[in-house]
């Protein structure tokens, strides 16, 4: 782990986390507030050491906690129990994990169930499953999607609060949102401190939590969860110009479409590119699904969404709403959510908001 001389940030990796991996920047430095109430001098080292240590203990067992819980990859996750569920039953998910529903429910609502949580089971018939199959099964297109009578959010799954109740077998996937909550809840523990992560997350995490006026709250930090960007550098000496980010052309790597400028908020792609393995009758399979039909997406290439700090899960509402755009139109989303974003078309031709944070090289 190495930390910047320069800017005072720390910076944290956790490779393995959520599949992608996740890197963590935050500042160190305490303000002048903090140090005066600290009766035991310390010098600038010593605070720095102790707080890093810190931090990455706490995001770690966040990561553990939140793998452990969402994860349908893991057989011992609680998502996993809800699958292996015969007959279904009474599933008591972690208060912090209230956030997370609620936005399912408004992207449900506002994409026409496109957006739905239940397609971990269509995606699993598409070979992308817990086995890691990566081949379609023979009949997945008559089985898949809403449409065929596979379990959907508000049909077969009754939420109270965080407890989920279930009929039945259901295989719930937050990949449309997920990494992006997690970041969200990353953050909340950081700007609180992040020593006592239980404790700390379920308070943060709450969506009746009004904005943290901990002393922390401004601390400057740059959560990369692997396509999904959130950023705080509105309080940073050392970093007063924003944070550059190339956007990746779908089908070129090595290639931009756009170089987007962040000081605040959250900026999250979707794409097919990184995660498909090869084609059924014509069709690519990738993870980007229609939740009414089930099938993978093929109108948009490419998507990025941006959100603005302000928002109560700012990296969360962007992640879900880069894999909405595939599935509908940005004029419907807005209806419900305050975002900017851009989008690459199936022919190839790029459209973006009015203010969408970026310069943009295609048109």
């Amino acid at each position: 782990m190495e930390r910047s001389r320069t800017t005072d940030m720390c910076t944290l990796a956790f490779p393995q986390a959520l599949g992608t991996g996740i890197v963590v920047q935050v500042q160190l430095r305490m303000t002048d507030s903090a140090e005066s109430d600290n009766h035991t001098p310390k010098t600038t080292s010593q605070m720095t050491d102790s707080a890093e240590s810190d931090m990455r203990e706490a995001v770690a067992a966040l990561l553990r906690t939140y793998e452990h819980t969402l994860s349908r990859f893991r057989e011992d996750s609680l998502v996993a129990a809800m699958r292996r569920a015969t007959h279904g039953g009474s599933f008591d998910f972690p208060d912090w994990a209230g956030g997370l529903f609620d936005l399912y429910d408004a992207l449900h609502e506002a994409s026409d169930g496109a957006i739905d949580p239940c397609v971990g089971e269509d995606l699993t018939r598409l070979g992308y499953g817990p086995a890691y199959t990566f081949a379609a099964q023979p009949n997945a297109r008559a089985y898949t999607g809403a449409v065929h009578g596979r379990a959907t959010w508000h049909g077969s799954v009754e939420r109270h609060g965080c407890t989920l109740i279930t009929r039945g077998p259901v295989s719930l996937d937050f990949g449309a949102c997920g990494k992006g909550y997690a970041v969200d809840l990353i953050a909340a523990l950081l700007r609180d401190g992040g020593c006592n992560t239980e404790r700390n997350t379920e308070r943060n995490a709450d969506h009746h939590a009004g904005p943290n006026t901990n002393r922390a709250a401004d601390r400057a930090l740059v959560i990369d969860a692997g396509g999904d960007l959130l950023v705080h550098l509105g309080q940073s000496p050392d970093q007063p110009v924003p944070l550059r980010v190339a956007l990746e052309h779908p089908s070129d790597s090595t290639q931009a479409v756009g170089v987007a400028e962040i000081m605040d908020g959250a900026l999250c792609a979707s794409a097919p590119s990184r995660r498909h393995w090869g084609e059924q009758a014509g069709m690519r399979l990738h993870h980007l699904l229609n939740a009414i039909d089930g099938m993978p997406a093929d109108s948009v290439a490419a998507a990025w969404a941006y959100v603005p700090q302000q928002a109560a899960f700012p990296c969360a509402t962007a992640d879900g709403l880069a894999t909405a755009l595939f599935v509908t139109p940005p004029d419907r989303l807005r209806a419900r959510f305050r975002f900017e974003c851009a989008f690459i078309d199936a022919d190839g031709m790029l459209h973006a908001s009015r203010d969408f944070p970026a310069t943009l090289f295609l048109s």
